[in-house]
C-alpha cells in the first residue's frame, strides 16, 4: 500500500514537505503524531490523526503515538486566541492513561509485529532538562526571527485584543521540536504528521534536527476537518463527541454519524473508515440514486461505531434507534442497559415516584395522573386510551385500571409511557 497515494484519494493531505513521498517509497519509516492530554479521552476531532497513524502502519511503516505529558503543561497556541489553563501533573497522568488505552484499540502494539506501534510520553525526556540546559542545548539553534515568522505567533501578537502571548506559549514550538529531535535520535524517526495548524511547529522540528545533527527529517499535515455549513466538526449542542462511552454514549455516537449531511458523509467516509476506494465510490453512487435512504450515513455510522466501540454496541444503538422511532418492541426495550435507556430518552420529561406506590400494585390511571403528571387528568388519559394512543413499555394500554407493579420495571427502576407517536415520559421509581 502506497501511504501517500492512499491519503491523496481520501482527501487527507494538506501540506507535504518535498522528499517525503520518496522517503516512504524507499524504506520503512518511523513517523509520529502528538496527542495533547487536555482530557482523559480523545474525541472525534482526534480521529483524523488516529487514522493517519492507522494508514501509516497498514502501509508497513512504524507509527509512534506521542502523549504530550510535557507539552500539555504548556498549551499549544496554534489556532487559539487566548492562553488556556495549565494542567497539574496528577490530572495529566490520568488523562495520559485514558488516551493510551484508547489508542491501543486502533494501533497494533504487539511486540511480535515487525512494524509494531510505539507509545511515548514527552514528559519522560523533558523532565530531565534544566532551564539553562534547554536554552543552551535547544534555544541557541533556532532564532527568534524564525519563531516570530510562524502563523501561530503572528496571529496572537497581531490580535486586536492586544493580549499577546506568554513566553511559555512562545516556547511551545521549541519543546515540540525537541520531541522530534529526541525521537529522531532514539528511534530514527524521520517524519512528523499532524493537522494543518501544526505545520509551523512541525517544520521547527525538522529545522532543529538539521541544525543539530545535519540529518534530514520530513513533515506532512492533513486538512482541518470542517462541516459543509462551515461550523466546527465534532461539536454538538452538548459539546464534544468523545470516544469514551461514559462521556458520549455509543447511542449518541452512532446518532452523530447518522445525522451528518450528504455532502459531509461522502467526505467523512473516506477519511474515517478503512473501506476501499471502489467500495466507497459504489456506496456514493448508490446513495445518490436514493438519498432519502441515507445509505452513506448508515454505513459511516456502522463503521465508526464498530471501530470505536464494538459490533454489540452498534446493534444495541440500532435497536435503540428503532425504539425511539416507533419500530421497537418490549423485548428490545428490556434488553437495553440503564445507560443506553437514559441516552435514548435523554431530555424527555421524567417523574420520580416513591417505591412504596408500586408495592402491591397501582392502577395505570393513578400512577400517570396522580403520582406522575404524564396526563393532566384521568379524563385526558381515558380519552387517549380510547383513541389507541397510549402505551406502557411499548405495550398498548387498553384499560386505565390495569395494575402496574415492580415486575414491569425496566432495569428495576424505570417505566416508559408513550402518548401518541412521539411523546415519551420516563417514570423513575426511587
Amino acid at each position: 500500500m502506497n501511504f501517500i497515494e492512499e491519503l491523496k484519494w481520501r482527501g487527507m493531505i494538506h501540506d507535504i514537505m518535498p522528499g517525503t513521498e520518496e522517503l516512504l517509497k524507499k524504506e520503512i519509516t518511523t513517523g509520529y503524531i502528538g496527542f495533547d492530554p487536555t482530557a482523559d479521552s480523545l474525541h472525534i476531532g482526534h480521529m483524523v490523526q488516529v487514522m493517519l497513524l492507522v494508514h501509516f502502519q497498514r502501509a508497513g511503516h512504524v507509527p509512534v503515538a506521542l502523549v504530550g505529558g510535557a507539552t500539555g503543561m504548556i498549551g499549544d497556541p496554534s489556532g487559539r486566541s487566548e492562553e488556556r489553563c495549565l494542567l497539574d501533573e496528577a490530572t495529566l497522568q490520568k488523562n495520559q492513561e485514558g488516551i493510551k488505552k484508547q489508542l491501543s484499540k486502533f494501533l497494533d502494539f504487539q511486540p511480535d509485529k515487525k512494524n509494531r506501534a510505539i507509545m511515548v510520553n514527552n514528559y519522560d525526556w523533558m523532565k530531565e532538562y534544566s532551564f539553562l540546559g534547554f536554552i543552551r542545548d535547544i534555544g541557541k539553534h533556532i532564532t527568534v526571527n524564525y519563531m516570530m515568522a510562524k502563523d501561530s505567533v503572528k496571529k496572537r501578537l497581531g490580535s486586536e485584543t492586544g493580549e499577546g502571548m506568554s513566553f511559555t506559549e512562545f516556547s511551545y514550538q521549541l519543546v515540540q521540536g525537541t520531541d522530534f529531535l529526541h525521537l529522531y535520535n532514539k528511534y530514527g524517526c524521520r517524519l512528523q504528521m499532524g493537522g494543518s495548524d501544526q505545520w509551523g511547529n512541525i517544520v521547527t522540528g525538522t529545522e532543529l534536527i538539521r541544525r543539530k545533527t545535519g540529518g534530514e527529517a520530513f513533515a506532512l499535515t492533513c486538512p482541518l476537518i470542517t462541516k459543509s455549513d462551515g461550523s466546527k466538526f465534532g461539536k454538538t449542542e452538548s459539546g464534544n463527541v468523545w470516544l469514551d462511552p461514559e462521556k458520549t454514549s455509543p447511542y449518541h455516537f452512532y446518532q452523530f454519524w447518522l445525522n451528518v449531511s450528504d455532502e459531509d458523509a461522502a467526505k467523512y467516509i473516506k477519511i474515517f473508515t478503512l473501506l476501499e476506494q471502489n467500495e466507497i465510490e459504489n456506496l456514493i453512487s448508490e446513495h445518490n440514486k436514493s438519498p432519502h435512504e441515507r445509505l452513506l450515513q448508515k454505513r459511516l455510522a456502522e463503521e465508526m461505531t464498530v471501530m470505536v466501540h464494538s459490533r454489540e454496541e452498534l446493534e444495541a444503538a440500532i435497536e435503540a434507534s428503532q425504539i425511539l422511532f416507533g419500530k421497537g418492541t418490549t423485548d428490545s426495550l428490556k434488553r437495553m442497559n440503564e445507560n443506553m435507556l437514559l441516552s435514548v430518552f435523554e431530555g424527555v420529561p421524567s417523574f420520580d415516584v416513591p417505591e412504596k406506590v408500586l408495592t402491591g400494585g397501582v392502577t395505570f390511571a393513578n400512577l400517570c395522573a396522580e403520582h406522575a403528571q404524564v396526563f393532566s387528568s384521568k379524563g385526558e388519559l381515558k380519552r387517549m386510551i380510547e383513541g389507541g394512543g397510549v402505551s406502557l413499555n411499548k405495550v398498548k394500554v387498553e384499560n386505565p385500571d390495569i395494575m402496574v407493579g415492580k415486575e414491569q420495571l425496566l432495569n428495576k427502576k424505570y417505566l416508559l409511557v408513550q402518548k401518541g407517536k412521539k411523546n415519551y415520559f420516563l417514570i423513575r421509581i426511587i
